[in-house]
């Protein structure tokens, strides 16, 4: 495989591997010529799989990839499929006809808390793919944390607790709107979370999700998830992950119509302990990787064993996004 894995400031070592790994063009056809590039992803698509099972996030550096459709055709030489954005709270726009979607959309002012894409949802995407068109003047970092480490430290906080969300697991609650509210990190319609129309194929989406829902006299629909996993085992790399929203649910599922603390609870509907929560996001920014994003560079996450979060940022920032089954 002809990969040169080169050193990225921000980057951090768990348990001894890079964090991300940052993989940069081994010759000057392959950071110049397009088709070079892709033939070269395609061929050794196996071996970059392996090093995202590996390392847990992969950032792709100094490669010719200029604009959504040459993203849409690096992902196209994987074996990744194509995961429609079903389920997801955040206000998105559908860039390519295809694949691409815009990274979540909540006002530049807001810190996106960190997350295991989808996890409010039975069928989450195994891996996410971000591509960034514009960085920004200031700011907008995405922060990434090792999902196994976070685990240990949740145990560590408050065992009893953490072993509360993991016997049990969670449910989820949010009131969706029936038009997209571009003014809240979850305003996402439920015609736009479930690409649908109607209330009736609405309807069928939450029944195939296990979902209960109380339609609402303003056109607003509140919902309510089945229970979902908060711990999970991850059989690849054979850890224990935080793979949940509830950090994420508990300090910032917070707008017009959903308030962040009720929205989570476990199984039983005991709520969660705010103070095991309020150390776990310090814990959490003190682990986390945080790096500046620069035109062109395409970063690959494993849902399963990462989280990430968006820091606030000032001027234009568009960050394009995809999500894969597998």
């Amino acid at each position: 495989m002809s990969v040169v894995i080169s050193k990225l400031k921000e980057q951090k070592q768990v348990n001894g591997l890079d964090f991300p790994l940052l993989v940069t063009p081994h010759n000057s056809d392959v950071q110049s010529d397009k088709m070079a590039f892709l033939s070269w992803v395609k061929d050794n698509k196996s071996e970059l799989h392996d090093l995202l099972i590996k390392h847990g996030a992969v950032l792709f550096r100094n490669f010719p990839v200029e604009n959504s459709d040459e993203f849409e055709q690096m992902l196209n030489q994987t074996d990744y499929q194509n995961m429609p954005y079903v389920g997801g709270a955040a206000p998105r726009e559908q860039v390519t006809e295809s694949r691409i979607v815009t990274a979540n959309e909540s006002p530049a002012s807001e810190t996106i808390p960190f997350h295991h894409e989808m996890a409010q949802v039975p069928t989450p995407p195994g891996y996410i793919f971000f591509y960034c068109e514009t960085s920004a003047a200031k700011g907008g970092a995405t922060s990434i944390l090792h999902s196994g480490e976070i685990c240990k430290k949740f145990f560590e906080i408050a065992p009893d607790f953490a072993k509360k969300v993991e016997e049990q697991g969670v449910r989820y609650v949010r009131v969706m709107p029936e038009v997209t509210d571009n003014s809240s990190a979850i305003g996402r319609s439920w015609k736009d979370t479930f690409l649908v129309n109607t209330r009736e194929e609405a309807e069928e989406k939450m029944r195939e999700a296990g979902m209960n829902w109380e339609w609402l006299d303003n056109g607003n629909v509140r919902t309510e998830t089945r229970v979902l996993p908060g711990i999970r085992f991850d059989d690849e790399t054979q850890q224990k992950v935080f793979f949940n929203s509830i950090v994420a649910v508990f300090t910032g599922w917070n707008d017009a119509r959903n308030e962040g603390k009720k929205a989570v609870t476990t199984a039983n509907g005991d709520p969660m302990d705010e103070n095991a929560l309020n150390q776990l996001v310090d814990a959490m920014d003190t682990l986390c990787v945080n790096f500046s994003w620069q035109a062109g560079d395409v970063l690959w996450i494993n849902n399963h064993t990462v989280l990430h979060a968006r820091q606030p940022f000032e001027g234009e920032r568009r960050i394009l996004a995809s999500i894969s089954f597998k």
